[in-house]
Formats: C-alpha cells, structure tokens, sequence
C-alpha cells in the first residue's frame, strides 16, 4: 500500500506563499497617516509542516489592552513550525492607531470591536474593520481574541464565548480557564461577526489595560497551547486539563457614593451574600458607605482606582449553580498551576492570587 503524503502545501496570505514548516511576516496596510505615511497591521504567518486548521491568535482590538500582545510576543516565540500541523496566524496588534497613542479607540473615537464586518466605504473604523476582517479573521477555522478589562479595571483569567455551539463550549473547556462566562454575541464585535462566518471564537480576558500582569499572560499562553492541543495543531499533553466552571450568571455592583474607594477583596475571593466588600469614605473620613454583595459568587472583575462616583461598576461578580467555595479552589488551583509554569519573567506587574477564606 502507497505511503499517503501528509506534508502540507504553501499557504496562501495576501498574495504571499509561505512554505511548510517556516514562519513569514506579512504588513498588511490598515490606513495611512496625515503624513501619507502607510500604517500597517502587523501578521506572523506560522505555517505547520502538516495539514490542519487555521488558528488566529489576535490582540490589541482596543488598543490599550496590552497583556494580549505580550501573550502572542511569546507565543510566536514558542511555536516550532516543524511540528505544527495547520497554521497559525498571529496578530500581535489589530488597532494600530490606538495602540501608538496608548488608546481604546481610534483616531475618530469609535471602537473597533463594535465596527465588524466594516465597509469599504464607511468610517475609518469600519473601513480597518473591513480590511482586517476580509482579509485575515474570514480565512481561519478558529480565533482567539486577547483582551483585557478597561482602564482602571481589572478581570480574573476568564473565557467569554456563546456556549450553545458544541465545538466552542469544547475549546473553551480546553483553555481552562478558572471560569467560563456564556457571553450573547454583540452585534459589531468581531466575535459575533465570525461565528455568523461559521467561525469558532473564544474572547480571553484577563488583566487591566496599559499593563502587563504575569499571571494574565501566563495563563493566556498556556490556554492557547491547550486550545491547539484540542484542534489537532499540537501534540496533546498526557496532563489532565484544569477544571473550569461556568457561571450562571454575573452582575456588577455599583457604588452609592461618591469617593475614595478601600477595597476588602480581591480577584477570586469567594464573598458571601450581605458580605461587605469595600466602603466608600469621604476625603475627610466623616462618611462612609458599605458596598455589600447582594448575593453569593466569585469576585471576576473590580475597579483598581481608589476614586469613585456614584454609579460607577466596583465590583463584577459570577455566579454559579456549585457551592461557591469549590469554584474558589478552583481559582486557587488555577493561580497556582499558572504561577509554576515556566515561561519568559515579567516584572511590571502582578494579578494577585485570591486570599484565604
């Protein structure tokens, strides 16, 4: 019986021919500056020596978000192309605008993630949108989409994805994350936009904006091995995956007052119902506010800016059908696997693990 050939073809990217087995970086223009100076999205072509999907590995849609371009820095660095089946295309920055002056948004203030699929003719916005979705996000089987919390915001490692798809609800269960939140699609946002293409999207956040946080973008990167791993790309691992939980739901609690803001919990603290979690004093200390939880659950996300209106989101809490205090250990066990992982330092900041009950 004839041998079947399993070697892969060249693959084919903005009219580039990347050979098996090799890495390519290709410049793909998103807009040109003032200047008439052309301003280019960066695209790492990682094409395996055998046949297999199309992974895209995709950061910085808001531009301040920086964890997830660290997460694909070293990912690019770790991946042998020689032993990789099917092709990994990493976008270290998509909003490139934002990204050199240090924003969530573009030049004309509208986010990109609520822009897709874009129009030739449209917005700035909608036209990158356009160009980055066409051209790169509707040629891939799968993508995973890096993000962080917002300024002065954090969030707890989690997945984000539209669990009603069996083969997402797999993938994220192999990125293993501590929680998994089944998100609605949002018109607009890159995720709801390519699933509508039939391509399976997992959004990763994790950390705050304009920061790097280690136990964030270790997570992340061993998540996305995990996810290859799943779909065939990479060489599965004999260690049993970490437990993740699904939350039935979330809410934020907001403050009552305005102030500054002394938090008494943090990320992955498991809070019971009633428990107060920060209190809000006036400069001189005369007044004080207890933000309390309205229910049980896992803190995922908080302010990190001791200053606070009234209105504004402290503290964002998941809920679950399991005792809260199992999800907890898993939280611990998570943090803790992360934290022994081996992988490039960092030392710009720091995801705390939660604290003892």
């Amino acid at each position: 019986m004839a041998k079947v050939n399993r070697r892969n073809k060249p693959y084919q990217f903005l009219g580039e021919s990347i050979p098996p087995g090799s890495k390519q970086v290709i410049e793909l223009e998103a807009a040109k500056l003032y200047t008439h100076s052309p301003l280019s999205i960066p695209v790492e072509i990682i094409h395996g020596a055998a046949p297999g999907p199309v992974l895209m590995v995709n950061a910085a849609i808001h531009g301040d978000e920086l964890n997830g371009v660290e997460i694909v820095r070293q990912l690019i660095n770790a991946i042998d192309p020689t032993k990789l089946k099917g092709t990994l295309i990493a976008v270290p920055i998509v909003n490139v605008f934002g990204f050199i002056h240090k924003s969530r948004y573009l030049p004309d203030r509208r986010d990109l993630n609520r822009c897709f699929p874009g129009s030739e003719k449209g917005s700035l916005a909608s036209r990158m949108a356009h160009t980055f979705f066409s051209q790169v996000a509707q040629n891939c089987d799968y993508i995973i989409d890096l993000h962080t919390g917002a300024i002065h915001r954090t969030n707890l490692p989690q997945i984000r994805a539209d669990l009603s798809n069996p083969e997402t609800l797999r993938i994220a269960q192999a990125f293993a994350t501590p929680v998994i939140l089944d998100s609605p699609l949002r018109n607009g946002s890159l995720r709801s936009e390519a699933e509508k293409s039939g391509i399976t999207v997992l959004t990763y956040e994790a950390g705050e904006a304009l920061r790097f946080e280690p136990i964030a973008i270790s997570a992340g990167i061993v998540g996305i091995k995990r996810v290859m791993q799943a779909v065939g790309m990479m060489r599965m691992s004999r260690k049993k995956l970490p437990t993740s939980v699904i939350a039935k739901s979330t809410s934020w609690l907001r403050a009552e007052a305005d102030g500054i803001l002394r938090t008494v919990v943090s990320l992955g603290d498991r809070v019971e119902r009633g428990q107060v979690l920060a209190y809000i004093n006036s400069p001189l200390g005369n007044v004080e506010v207890e933000i309390k939880a309205n229910k049980g659950g896992i803190v995922i996300g908080q302010q990190t800016l001791p200053l606070v209106n009234e209105g504004d989101a402290v503290f964002h809490l998941a809920y679950f059908t399991q005792r809260d205090h199992m999800v907890e250990q898993v939280v611990g066990d998570f943090i803790e696997e992360v934290i022994d992982t081996d992988l490039e330092p960092l030392t710009t900041g720091q995801l705390m693990p939660p604290s003892p009950a």
